[in-house]
């Protein structure tokens, strides 16, 4: 086993999950190993054809990934992890943040074709993506952002891809919403953390009516000139928002799951040009590495 690879202890909980072998050709033969080729690559960052010869061919190794983003795959394999880890009590529901973070795009992400790509195969179909690709342009160059939810153990529970300059408050409903962990034993996955805490800009009176209606206790501080706002309305402009300072400290837990995710340098620094294959590298990151570990 090199350096990491994934370990005897990870593939016996990982294997279960994956494809299982389909139609002539072995099409699926050598998981194990190209998964540690797919690992190797989002640690290191190197461009795929520079991939080390134990991983077998370069191009099968890229093909698969690319294939498993485009298809859902890693998205299913990530939500059985979670899913087992939740029957086993090792999920912390009672807080869930949510924060954002910003990836530079090396320049070879950009110039992706404007048509929708597809899958190889007789029976292909487009794959849905950004019309942008989350790329997003500023005076520092190509940037796209990471706008996530954790949990108390400091591990993604959902995510999503947008361009670097969209704000952060318009993204907490999509973001939340993307919480589904599947319950083995049936029923409805669950979709609702205990509470739920996020920093001044996710303060909008759109965030706050959402999670009222939803019965989900937060804690979002007040932006200044809301509060300004509110006070000039008198008794329009309803009661102040609580705010509880011992769960606002747990901020750290969503910063601190971040911190994890871009010590990968394919994430701290995007090098895929499609936005779904880069949803894939953080979701196999956050599936393999970040779950598989805990």
């Amino acid at each position: 086993m090199g350096r990491g690879d994934l370990s005897d202890r990870e593939w016996v909980r990982l294997e279960p999950h994956l494809p299982k072998n389909v139609g002539r050709g072995g099409r699926w033969r050598s998981h194990r190993k190209v998964i540690n080729g797919i690992l190797f690559r989002q640690r290191t960052g190197i461009p795929w054809r520079d991939l080390p010869p134990r991983f077998g061919k370069w191009k099968t190794v890229h093909d698969r990934h690319r294939r498993w983003s485009a298809d859902g795959t890693w998205e299913r394999i990530l939500r059985a992890i979670q899913a087992d880890a939740d029957m086993e009590g090792r999920i912390d529901w009672s807080t869930v943040s949510v924060d954002s973070t910003s990836c530079r795009a090396h320049q070879h992400a950009a110039g992706a074709r404007s048509r929708a790509p597809r899958l190889p195969g007789r029976n292909s179909r487009p794959v849905q993506h950004h019309p942008d690709e989350a790329l997003g342009r500023s005076r520092g160059g190509l940037t796209c952002k990471i706008h996530l939810a954790g949990e108390g153990g400091r591990r993604p529970l959902a995510f999503i891809i947008t361009p670097g300059q969209w704000g952060d408050a318009p993204q907490l409903i999509p973001v939340h919403e993307r919480i589904r962990v599947p319950r083995p034993s049936g029923g409805h996955p669950r979709t609702r953390p205990d509470h739920l805490s996020g920093d001044k800009a996710y303060s909008s009176r759109q965030n706050r009516s959402y999670l009222r209606r939803r019965q989900i206790k937060h804690t979002i501080p007040e932006r200044k000139d809301q509060r300004a706002n509110r006070q000039r309305s008198g008794s329009a402009g309803g009661w102040p928002a609580g705010f509880d300072r011992a769960i606002y400290k747990r901020r750290n837990e969503v910063e601190r799951t971040i911190n994890a995710l871009k010590g990968f340098r394919a994430v701290a620094t995007r090098f895929d040009k499609r936005a779904y294959v880069f949803h894939g590298t953080v979701t196999v990151l956050a599936a393999l590495r970040l779950w598989l570990r805990s």
